[in-house]
């Protein structure tokens, strides 16, 4: 195969966790042309990957736009098309392509299984979300091995960086470490109170002679500028301040970074940095980041109180997260980041189910 397209139209940490699979078709089809679709947002996270050739940003728009878009896909004769999405309108982007070869998944049993000429069925040891995109490729013949997500930080962002947080009013420095809080969540359930984020803060900084810095975006201001009122700490708020790959290299600088389930926390784990991830109805086993973390997980069963709505009140899964087992968590990781010897975290034994880990244990993944 000399031209092979990959389609993930999901969010930024999908994005960034389908990597692997990047880096396993360059690894078996070295001179192939391997271009990426994302949804416009993404394309950052793997703009300058060494593993792709081309990013196209898939339309959101008019119905005009999307024509001309999967008539671009069929003139640029795609060998193979690897779709990761899971979803109906990468499906039949992935048909419309004309390649002869189509390999999606078709995990709800729905009619755009015939829409590819391969439809991936991961193993049962497949469970986290790497080895699910990655069992895509057996329909190859490839028995590919999870590597390392890659995040490419160009030089330009590094600057950019240094610039934001000069203007901040931080100086990194060896005696100072950076903490980065990431209070964002993509559904208010999934998300840890401000105020247990803003003590965390003044715990952290007793405690250790760091700064704590609260990253996001605009949509994520509200809730840094809450965490700061209510700290005595004095964090600086950076969310809504930099752009995708600049907040990536702010979080190069960072010696731990504590937030919610959501894309930045597969970044930091990318960039090597330590995590403390907090999880609710997420299964961690599926969604856990790739690197030295550590998980706070309850296990409950979400069924009831999945998106839309939650209905334990006081009682759902991350107000049930205290502060007590985060700042502890991350007592544990400090230093893995420029001090001690980093490790990699494991799983415990135990079961994996969504019900499990019912009494808070945490999951080192």
């Amino acid at each position: 195969m000399n031209n092979i397209l990959v389609i993930k139209l999901r969010y930024i940490g999908d994005v960034l966790l389908a990597t692997p699979v990047l880096r396993a078709l360059r690894e078996a089809f070295s001179h192939a042309t391997l271009t990426m679709a994302v949804n416009a947002g993404t394309e950052d996270i793997v703009k300058g990957n060494p593993d792709l050739d081309k990013v196209l940003v898939v339309p959101k728009g008019t119905l005009g736009e999307q024509v001309r878009f999967a008539s671009e896909l069929r003139r640029r004769r795609f060998d193979c098309v690897i779709d990761l999405t899971d979803g109906d309108r990468a499906a039949i982007l992935s048909r419309l392509s004309g390649a002869p070869i189509r390999v999606g998944f078709n995990q709800e049993h729905r009619w755009r299984g015939l829409l590819y000429t391969a439809v991936a069925k991961p193993r049962a040891e497949d469970v986290h979300r790497v080895e699910r995109d990655l069992s895509a490729l057996r329909c190859l013949g490839l028995e590919p091995k999870a590597g390392p997500l890659v995040l490419n930080v160009p030089p330009h962002d590094e600057e950019a960086a240094e610039r934001i947080l000069r203007e901040a009013g931080v100086v990194p420095s060896s005696s100072t470490r950076l903490v980065m809080f990431h209070p964002g969540a993509r559904y208010w359930f999934k998300a840890w109170p401000a105020e247990r984020f803003a003590d965390l803060a003044d715990r952290l900084t007793k405690a250790w002679d760091c700064r704590v810095l609260i990253g996001g975006d605009d949509r994520d201001r509200e809730t840094a500028e809450r965490i700061r009122t209510h700290a005595r700490s004095a964090p600086i708020v950076l969310a809504g301040r930099a752009r995708l790959l600049q907040f990536a290299a702010i979080l190069k600088r960072c010696a731990l970074y504590v937030g919610n389930d959501n894309g930045a926390m597969h970044m930091a784990a990318a960039l090597g940095v330590p995590v403390v991830g907090l999880f609710g109805p997420s299964n961690p086993r599926e969604w856990g980041p790739r690197g030295p973390s550590e998980i706070i997980y309850k296990g409950l069963d979400c069924r009831i109180c999945f998106h839309p709505t939650c209905r334990r009140g006081e009682g759902n899964c991350m107000r049930l997260i205290a502060v007590d087992e985060v700042f502890a968590a991350a007592m544990r990781l400090w230093g893995l980041r420029g001090g001690a010897r980093g490790r990699r975290g494991k799983e415990r034994e135990g079961t994996t189910g969504q019900g499990s880990h019912t009494d808070g244990t945490n999951l080192l993944l």
